[in-house]
């Protein structure tokens, strides 16, 4: 068998019926999981990404769930252990909008739903799919956070105090599982533009790119690799740490 082969895995990818979430999908399906997608708005979004999936001739099937819901929570997790088999690799990955603004124009309302998408579904997540994995003591825990918590990129304050909680989780799950033979470890990307960007200003665009000593845009499958590497047998002794892809803007 080849390595990093994820036969026999089942992984649940939330948010993942586009962009990075979608990419990830399918490398963990052409690794040899069968992959739970996810999605919670667009059902027309969520067939193309299904249709897509399929197409590439992988396993798995797309399921409906709000992911900051507990009951919706619970109830994603029983049709996924009935129809795929019960979560191996779980990546934590749905994101609501992310506008920069000052601190002053933001609200506790929209920092909670940071901290919701970034904190509670993470937990709600964990704490689901955390009793096959122990009894096996076999599991992968994959918390997508960003380059912005190590950047402090300004006018950016809720999501980069969510994303620091969702790092600070992270790592303390990856002490309190290790014994369980459960790696919990994150991925940072930096901004790989996709659908989301499509409307973002163009000067933001470019004094980004200026920035990345790489010279190029990343793009959604150059976080394969990494995810891959971390879901699989390979990175088994590989527990709280974060691997940064961004072309090198942050060193260290």
């Amino acid at each position: 068998m080849s390595m990093f082969n994820l036969s026999g895995r089942v992984a649940l990818v939330t948010g993942s019926s586009r962009g990075l979430g979608l990419e990830m999908a399918m490398a963990l399906g052409r690794a040899g999981a069968k992959v739970a997608l996810n999605y919670c708005n667009s059902e027309a979004t969520a067939e193309r990404a299904l249709a897509k999936f399929k197409d590439a001739g992988l396993e798995g099937a797309m399921f409906r769930a709000d992911v900051i819901d507990e009951n919706s929570v619970g109830e994603l997790h029983d049709q996924i252990s009935a129809e795929l088999g019960p979560v191996d690799i779980l990546i934590p990955n749905a994101t609501p909008d992310q506008p920069h603004k000052s601190i002053e124009d933001y609200d506790w309302d929209f920092y909670q739903s940071m901290f919701d998408f970034f904190v509670k579904s993470p937990f709600l997540l964990t704490r689901a799919c955390l009793p096959h994995m122990k009894e096996q003591r076999w599991g992968r825990i994959l918390n997508i956070t960003s380059e912005v918590f190590v950047r402090g990129t300004p006018n950016f304050t809720a999501y980069t105090a969510a994303k620091g909680g969702q790092v600070g989780l992270s790592r303390s799950l990856a002490s309190e599982l290790a014994p369980f033979q459960i790696t919990v470890n994150t991925i940072a990307p930096g901004w790989i533009p996709v659908e989301r960007h499509d409307n973002d200003p163009q000067e933001e665009k470019d004094a980004y790119f200026e920035t990345i000593p790489m010279g190029r845009w990343g793009i959604p499958a150059d976080l394969n690799g990494a995810v891959v590497f971390l879901c699989s047998d390979e990175s088994s002794f590989v527990t709280g740490q974060s691997m940064t892809v961004n072309g090198g803007i942050s060193i260290g």
